[in-house]
């Protein structure tokens, strides 16, 4: 490659690897061969994390320049709309791998496939890995896009959140398939313009702090989710174009909600027109076929050992956080990438030290979220780990892998197991409860009911639950507030705020029709009221991940089938009190341990009659008197609702005559 003083080689890195403003087409960028070598060399390194900007197809109104990474490929040319599908050769940078070529007359809008020749000899047309659009389904052809240059008006809430710590925010989102959360007439998606005017209002209305969107990137087949991933630049072209997308999360932001996205970095779509045997050998995947094949999701394993796949996916993540505005993104089956012997077919693998650790893997995402946080400190980086992997949550600097959030899916497999049973048989099996004290504090979690969980038979959270239908209700309304009470920030899957009984079904809208019973519309508005509870008391989400912010009263008598503890904040006297009966048999003059007599409030009753519950009259206040009870020098006696839940504050109490704030 063309040599560089080591002045313009930083200035180059810095660049390509911090900045976009200046990178937007191929303007800056290929103004010397030096600086197109360099980022070449940087892409090649793993160290490329605008890699987009410099690959993929570059448009200005003068031509447009190509460039594909296919190493070991015997010819590439770029075939479109353009030029009536006909092969137009790119040309070979050995030392590179990259094949560059500059065309004309091409416009915005155009389609387009690159035609590789591989190492083998076949001739295949490939996607462009870093296009930002493509077609629609069932067509994969990249779309000819401007350079980014939306207008941004969101700046009040990326400064807000500059200046926010997760960790003691309140975080509770809105889990979202948006090809299935509402479809028009015909069976139509809904656009990004669509969901924007419905979805982002009625998501505000229920109180939801964040939306976590199922993935966006674009992928050909609806059964996949949008995990099966084509398009790791490129927003589904379903709902609309890329500028489309950035818009509706533009709104989202200036309804004071933030965006969540899923992204896969760990495997790829199967077709062997998009990453499969790019130039003709294994250039995205392993080299190793049984390392290559993972059979759990038919799909090829990226090679995360290998440098320029590295620079591709953190790539890939730093565009939807940079250029999308994301508010972080839920990394999937991250326990895919930590472990040799995760998949069938892979049993007895192990690394170079004799266990079972994929050390690329592990490498890889430790890098990923260094990289990320170093751009991007105020994102949410989320994995969705189903092992006891240590420190997924810790920092890189002390052997962890760096996120700042793992969804807890061993307390969501517990309290659903512990909820689906018959009420008669849950004192036997109370430490599905308990169990989750012991390691709550051990990572930073956010609590899960997600889409995994109410689909393939598994029935709905409302269906899960025992009884005939009144008790359905209750025993969901209960679970819903031990998720709001319990620390850890929290998630729920569309449809489960007003108890759809139907699983959940990809290929078809929502059961809007439920909200004309009169009992899921007092569940939906159940769910308003709790959200804003949640939202409304620091106690409840501000000391999520320190033990200050738990206090255990009544937690260890499973023969009673009830349980009480408090949620503290940071102030001393801030406070709520949560109190718990998970069998219908009412509970009179149930005595609840609290720090302070004085008097305390009602926040929240799930058998409220405006909930679908039977209470007409509530209990509305309560006197603490200094009568010790549980460890707590001072207490209250309350009625607990059959199948229900209290949540409780102080309003008035004594401390001297200090009164709460």
């Amino acid at each position: 490659m063309g040599k560089l003083n080591k002045r313009s080689y930083n200035e180059v890195k810095v660049n390509f690897c911090s900045s976009h403003h200046n990178i937007g087409g191929v303007d800056l960028l290929t103004t010397s061969q030096a600086a197109t070598d360099t980022l070449a060399y940087l892409f090649n390194t793993g160290k490329g994390f605008r890699s987009q900007d410099y690959l993929g197809s570059h448009w200005t109104s003068i031509d447009t320049i190509f460039r594909v990474w296919a190493p070991q490929a015997q010819a590439v040319a770029v075939v479109g709309s353009f030029n009536d599908w006909q092969p137009e050769q790119l040309h070979l940078n050995a030392t590179t791998g990259i094949w560059t070529g500059q065309l004309k007359a091409v416009q915005v809008g155009d389609l387009y496939k690159f035609q590789v020749i591989g190492a083998d000899g076949a001739t295949q047309l490939k996607i462009d890995p870093f296009a930002q659009q493509f077609e629609k389904k069932p067509g994969d052809a990249a779309i000819i896009t401007a350079p980014i240059v939306h207008d941004w008006h969101d700046s009040l809430w990326m400064a807000r959140r500059k200046k926010m710590q997760p960790a003691h925010r309140p975080i509770n989102i809105y889990e979202v398939h948006l090809g299935s959360w509402r479809r028009q007439e015909g069976d139509r998606y809904y656009t990004y313009q669509e969901l924007a005017a419905e979805l982002i209002p009625y998501v505000k209305k229920l109180g939801y702090t964040h939306i976590e969107l199922m993935p966006v990137m674009e992928h050909l087949l609806d059964a996949s989710w949008g995990y099966q991933q084509l398009g790791y630049f490129a927003p589904t072209s379903r709902f609309g174009s890329r500028d489309d997308f950035l818009a509706f999360v533009d709104q989202c932001h200036q309804a004071n909600l933030g965006v969540l996205v899923d992204w896969v970095p760990g495997h790829f779509i199967r077709n062997y027109d998009a990453l499969y045997h790019y130039d003709g050998t294994a250039t995205f995947e392993y080299a190793d076929p049984q390392r290559a094949d993972n059979h759990r999701w038919g799909a090829w394993n990226f090679d995360l050992g290998k440098t320029q796949v590295q620079s591709f996916l953190i790539s890939s993540a730093l565009f939807w956080l940079t250029d999308c505005h994301l508010d972080g993104l839920r990394v999937d089956a991250v326990s895919n990438m930590l472990y040799l012997d995760y998949d069938a077919g892979r049993e007895g693998q192990t690394n170079q030290y004799g266990d079972n650790r994929n050390l690329e893997g592990i490498a890889f995402l430790q890098e990923l979220n260094t990289t990320v946080f170093r751009q991007h400190p105020d994102v949410l980086m989320i994995a969705e780990e189903s092992s006891a992997y240590p420190q997924v949550t810790g920092r890189v600097d002390h052997g962890g892998l760096g996120f700042n959030y793992k969804w807890n899916m061993g307390w969501m497999h517990d309290t659903l197991d512990f909820f689906m049973m018959d009420p008669l048989f849950r004192h036997d099996h109370f430490n599905l409860l308990t169990f989750g004290f012991v390691y709550m504090y051990d990572e930073q979690f956010i609590l899960p009911f997600s889409h995994d969980e109410v689909v393939h038979g598994k029935k709905s959270l409302m269906h899960k639950m025992p009884g005939d239908r009144y008790n359905q209700f209750a025993n969901l309304r209960t679970m819903l507030v031990y998720l709001a009470a319990f620390p850890g920030k929290q998630l729920n899957f569309m449809g489960a705020e007003w108890g759809q009984f139907l699983e959940w079904r990809d290929w078809s809208q929502l059961e809007w029709v439920d909200l004309a019973d009169p009992l899921n519309q007092q569940m939906q508005q159940f769910t308003a009221a709790l959200n804003h509870v949640y939202r409304d008391n620091r106690p409840l989400w501000e000391l999520d991940h320190d033990q200050a912010g738990m206090v255990y009263t009544y937690t260890d008598d499973p023969e009673s089938s009830t349980m009480a503890f408090i949620r503290q904040a940071k102030r001393k006297f801030s406070f709520v009190i949560a109190a718990f009966n998970f069998v219908p048999v009412e509970r009179r003059h149930y005595r609840i341990g609290v720090p302070y007599p004085g008097t305390y409030e009602l926040l929240l009753n799930t058998e409220a009659k405006a909930f679908g519950g039977t209470w007409t009259q509530l209990e509305t206040t309560f006197t603490a008197t200094e009568t010790p009870y549980h460890g707590q020098p001072a207490s209250f006696e309350v009625t607990l609702p059959a199948m229900g839940a209290l949540l409780i504050r102080p309003c008035n109490v004594k401390k001297g005559s200090r009164r709460h704030e």
